[in-house]
């Protein structure tokens, strides 16, 4: 049980707008608006990793056998987290949250 109280929806709202309009900043020069639209050039411009986040993801492909398709959504959401918590570095928290939202695969 939480003791926090919840973060108000105004809150939110503020956050997702301050977000989305540094992701604008960041790539309207190269007609593209949201980080879900970054291209593999982009990813590579726009979320580099410190050497902890390098190994955290490298140890999430061998572990969770993502594909290239999923790394690059990864890095996408990661990004998407660190602009939504307004820093401008991935840190391994992001990528570990984003890692969170992947799919559950059960082999039967």
């Amino acid at each position: 049980m939480r003791d926090e109280p919840a973060e108000p929806s105004s809150d939110i709202r503020e956050r997702v707008k301050q977000a989305r309009f540094i992701q604008h900043e960041r790539l309207a020069k190269h007609n593209v608006f949201t980080n879900s639209e970054m291209s593999s050039r982009l990813i590579k411009e726009f979320c580099p990793l410190n050497e902890a986040g390098t190994k955290l993801l490298e140890q999430a492909i061998k572990t969770k056998h993502l594909s290239a398709r999923a790394y690059t959504r990864v890095l996408k959401i990661s990004r998407t987290i660190a602009d939504l918590a307004g820093v401008g570095m991935i840190k391994p928290e992001h990528l570990l949250e984003a890692l969170q939202y992947r799919p559950i695969t059960v082999e039967l």
